[in-house]
C-alpha cells in the first residue's frame, strides 16, 4: 500500500484556474440541443475563442477574428459600420451566460488552406486601431455594444507553428516582421486599456535558441517593452511534460528580464503525433476515460507549477472535444474532471501534499471547514510495465476531528459514482486507485 499525505493546515496559495478551456457552449438553441446548462455546471472559469470561426453553432466565418468582423482593411476604423459585430455578439454573450469569462482571441484561427487572415496586417497601427475599438465594443459599450469587462486579450496565435511541410498556417510573414507587428500592438493596446490584460502570442513551443520567442522577447527587452501575460501551447501524451514546458518557459522569461510574468498554457490536449495512425489514437484516447485521467492529471500538475492558468483545447464540437459528444452533445467522461477541478476551485485554498507514487496525480484543497482532494492515477502504455497493477492509496488526512465524507469515482465502469467513507482511527482513508481512475474526495467537518 501506498501512502499520501495531505496537509489541509498548510495552505500553499490559491487554487489556480486549471479547469478553463478553448470555446464556450455550442448546440441549437432552435431545437432545444444546446450544452449551456452542462457548461455552466461544470464551473469552467475562463473560455478563449481561438478557432470559433469553424463552428457554424457559434457564427462560423462572422465570428470572432479581426478580418471577420472588420472584413474591409480600407475602410475607416473609427466608423461602427466597418464593423459586423452580430455572431460574435450572440458568442459571447452566451458564454459570459454560462458564468464563464471571456478570453478573446485578437487574430486569426489557424488556416491550413486558403490564407484570408494570418497575413501580416498591411498597416500595424490600423489593426491596432481595429481591435482597440472591438475591446471598446464589449467592454466600453462603443458601437451599441457592452460591458463585459472583458480582462484577457491576446495578440495572435501560434505565429512560430510549422507544419510537415514547413509551411506556417498561422503567420504567412516572416519572424521578424512578427517582431514588429507585435511590438506596434502590444503597446500601442497597453496604452489605451493600462487596466487590461494584454498579451500573447500563444508561441507552439520555442525554448530553443534562435527561434521566435527568443526573438520577440530579446527584441521587447531592448525597446523597454513588457506584457501582462505570456501564452504558449503544449500537446503530449506525457502530463510531466506540462510541467517540463513551464519550467522552460519560466527560464526563457528570467532570461530575458520577465521573471515572474504571468503564464497562461491556453491550448493542450492528449496527442501521440500529428500524422496518421498516431493522430488518430490520440483522437480516440481524448473522447474515453483515459483522455479523462489524463485532463485529470494535467490539472493536477498545472496547480503544483508556477502556471497561472491551464486552458484546455476544445469545448467547440471537434475532434479535440473530450468533454462533449461532437454530435449530440451529451457529456462524456472527460466532462467530469473539469466539475471535479471546479469544487476544488471553489474551496480556494490548495493545501500541501506529501511525495506521490509514480503515475499518481493529485490536487486539495480547503476553506476551513471543507476540504477536497482530486486524484487519478496516469501512465501512457509504453511507460507501465509492472506498474500498470492496480494500487491502494492511504490518504492521510487528519487526526482528532469527525468528517462526514464522500468519495465520487469516474472509471470506465463507473460515472460521478457516489459512496460515504469512514476514516480510519488514525485520520486517514485507503482508496483502492487503478489506471486510469479518477477519484474526488471531500470531507465536511461535523
Amino acid at each position: 500500500m501506498e501512502y499520501v499525505q495531505i496537509d489541509f493546515t498548510t495552505k500553499i496559495g490559491k487554487v489556480k484556474p486549471m479547469h478553463a478551456v478553448n470555446n464556450g457552449p455550442a448546440g441549437s438553441a432552435v431545437r432545444n440541443t444546446g450544452n449551456d446548462g452542462a457548461f455552466a455546471a461544470a464551473g469552467i472559469p475562463y473560455a478563449r475563442n481561438h478557432d470559433a470561426s469553424f463552428y457554424s453553432g457559434y457564427g462560423g466565418e462572422n465570428t470572432v477574428d479581426v478580418h471577420r468582423i472588420f472584413r474591409n482593411f480600407a475602410a475607416d476604423e473609427n466608423d461602427p459600420a466597418s464593423y459586423d459585430f452580430r455572431a460574435t455578439d450572440n458568442y459571447v454573450k452566451r458564454t459570459e451566460a454560462c458564468g464563464t469569462h471571456m478570453f478573446y482571441r485578437l487574430g486569426a484561427a489557424i488556416e491550413h488552406d486558403i490564407k484570408r487572415g494570418t497575413f501580416p496586417p498591411a498597416d500595424y497601427l490600423k489593426w491596432a486601431r481595429i481591435s482597440e475599438h472591438i475591446i471598446r465594443h464589449y467592454n466600453e459599450g462603443w458601437a451599441n455594444g457592452f460591458h463585459f469587462g472583458i480582462e484577457y486579450w491576446e495578440i495572435w496565435n501560434e505565429p512560430d507553428c510549422r507544419n510537415a511541410d514547413g509551411s506556417n498556417p498561422c503567420w504567412q510573414g516572416t519572424d521578424e516582421e512578427f517582431v514588429e507587428f507585435f511590438c506596434t500592438v502590444m503597446p500601442y493596446l497597453k496604452g489605451k486599456f493600462p487596466h487590461l490584460k494584454i498579451g500573447g502570442p500563444a508561441f507552439c513551443w520555442g525554448w530553443g535558441e534562435g527561434r521566435l520567442p527568443h526573438k520577440l522577447l530579446s527584441a521587447m527587452q531592448a525597446r523597454g517593452l513588457t506584457m501582462d501575460f505570456y501564452s504558449f501551447h503544449c500537446y503530449a501524451h506525457d502530463p510531466e511534460q506540462i510541467r517540463i514546458n513551464t519550467e522552460e518557459v519560466d527560464k526563457l522569461l528570467k532570461r530575458y528580464g520577465f521573471a515572474g510574468m504571468e503564464t497562461n498554457l491556453n491550448e493542450w490536449n492528449y496527442n501521440c503525433g500529428w500524422m496518421g495512425e498516431d493522430f488518430t489514437r490520440g483522437i480516440d484516447t481524448i473522447k474515453g476515460i483515459k483522455g479523462a485521467s489524463y485532463t485529470t492529471a494535467c490539472m493536477c500538475v498545472g496547480q503544483a507549477s508556477t502556471l497561472d492558468m491551464l486552458m484546455y483545447y476544445d469545448a467547440r464540437p471537434s475532434a479535440y472535444n473530450g468533454l462533449f459528444a461532437t454530435d449530440t452533445l451529451r457529456v462524456l467522461k472527460g466532462y467530469y474532471p473539469f466539475q471535479m477541478f471546479n469544487s476544488l476551485y471553489r474551496l480556494g485554498n490548495a493545501v500541501k501534499i506529501g511525495d506521490l507514487p509514480k503515475g499518481v496525480y493529485a490536487a486539495a484543497a480547503t476553506n476551513g471547514k471543507k476540504h477536497g482532494i482530486l486524484l487519478t492515477r496516469f501512465l501512457d502504455e509504453a511507460e507501465q510495465g509492472s506498474a500498470a497493477e492496480p494500487i491502494a492509496l492511504q490518504l492521510g488526512l487528519a487526526e482528532g476531528k469527525e468528517y462526514r465524507v464522500k468519495k465520487y469515482l469516474l472509471d470506465a465502469e463507473n460515472t460521478m459514482m457516489e459512496t460515504e467513507e469512514t476514516l480510519a482511527s488514525d485520520g486517514s482513508l485507503t482508496v483502492s486507485c487503478p489506471m486510469y481512475t479518477v477519484l474526488y474526495v471531500e470531507l465536511e467537518e461535523i
